[in-house]
């Protein structure tokens, strides 16, 4: 059975780390602080292309989460990008999985706070790839999270470091059951699952019987159709 094909994604404006199985690259992109937002607007559009067009098909892609710990004048933009990459992939239903920076640092070196480095060093030894800065050696941990909880692990991990991958936000890749919580906790179909109960035959509405007028009665049935006539 061949393995099954996935992206490892460690977003950035100046350079975006992107990773399949056995190869990594970087795409970034160049900008000012002093630009305008058409200009930032143009910028982060043409990245977030660019880097969707680099994933192509796959069967699950694995984004390194937002740093919300992170500051300075390019946060802004760098939250933009993520969404516009992100919507992106949904639109073309590729699976997404988030990853927190910290889940992606044990899963390399069994410590959620070792730097770039460290993952750096972790990744190149335990893949045997060649990894040219921090940004595609965290493209590459989350590329093997994503096929280690596939069942398909690029190599050996440590039970501690595995425990990673508990913590990840994880899409949900099969369609799920056609059933719904029920009262006091019992499954119950769907409506569209429930056969359609048998319809039951009204009675016919009884007609009153027409009857003829009286002696000194108008028939005002028969006036109205006479003059409908």
């Amino acid at each position: 059975m061949s393995r099954r094909i996935v992206r490892g994604l460690d977003l950035s404006l100046t350079g975006a780390g992107i990773a399949g199985a056995g190869w990594a690259q970087t795409l970034g992109s160049k900008g000012k602080r002093t630009d305008s937002y058409a200009m930032r607007r143009a910028r982060l559009h043409r990245l977030a292309d660019r880097i969707v067009e680099a994933v192509g098909p796959c069967d699950l892609a694995v984004v390194e989460g937002p740093s919300y710990g992170s500051r300075g004048a390019g946060t802004w933009d760098r939250a933009g990008l993520w969404w516009l990459v992100v919507d992106a992939l949904a639109a073309r239903e590729v699976p997404v999985a988030v990853v927190t920076p910290s889940a992606r640092a044990k899963y390399a070196t069994g410590d959620g706070r070792a730097g770039k480095q460290a993952v750096l060093n972790a990744a190149a030894v335990r893949y045997g790839v060649a990894l040219r800065d921090d940004n595609q050696a965290d493209a590459y941990v989350l590329l093997a999270m994503g096929h280690d909880w596939l069942d398909e692990p690029l190599a050996a991990v440590p039970d501690r470091h595995r425990a990673a991958l508990a913590r990840v936000e994880w899409p949900l890749l099969l369609p799920p059951p056609a059933v719904q919580l029920g009262i006091e906790g019992a499954d119950q179909p769907y409506p569209e699952t429930v056969p359609a109960a048998p319809h039951k035959r009204r009675r016919p509405k009884r007609t009153p019987e027409r009857t003829e007028a009286g002696p000194g009665q108008v028939d005002a049935l028969a006036l109205v159709e006479q003059a409908a006539a």
